[in-house]
C-alpha cells in the first residue's frame, strides 16, 4: 500500500485546517502533494509530513465522490430564485400607513 497516491484520503495534522479530512489530488516531483480539504476546498500544495494517511481511497476525477468523502455539501440555489420577504413587508407597511 503506497501512501502517496492520488485519491488517498488523509487528515491534516498542522496548519489552519488541522484535523480536517483531505484528498490527495496530485503528487509533485519535488515531494509535495496537492490536496483538497474539507475546510478549504480549493486545491493547494501540502507537505506530506503534515498529513496522516488513512486506508480510504476515492476517485478524484469524480468531484461528487470527493465532496461526499470530505463532507462538503452542495451550495444552495442562488438567493435571487427565492422570494424576497423584506421588500414585501415594507410594501405592506406602506399600504397600511396609507389606510
Amino acid at each position: 500500500m503506497a501512501l502517496l497516491e492520488v485519491g488517498r484520503i488523509c487528515i491534516k495534522k498542522f496548519g489552519r485546517d488541522a484535523g480536517s479530512r483531505a484528498v490527495i489530488t496530485a503528487v509533485e516531483k519535488d515531494g509535495m502533494v496537492r490536496i483538497m480539504s474539507a475546510m478549504r476546498p480549493k486545491e493547494r500544495k501540502c507537505n506530506p509530513a503534515h498529513l496522516e494517511f488513512l486506508s480510504e481511497m476515492v476517485d478524484v476525477k469524480n468531484k461528487e465522490l470527493v465532496h461526499k468523502a470530505l463532507g462538503i455539501k452542495e451550495k444552495a440555489p442562488h438567493a435571487a430564485a427565492a422570494p424576497a420577504k423584506k421588500p414585501m413587508a415594507k410594501a405592506q407597511a406602506q399600504a397600511q400607513a396609507k389606510a
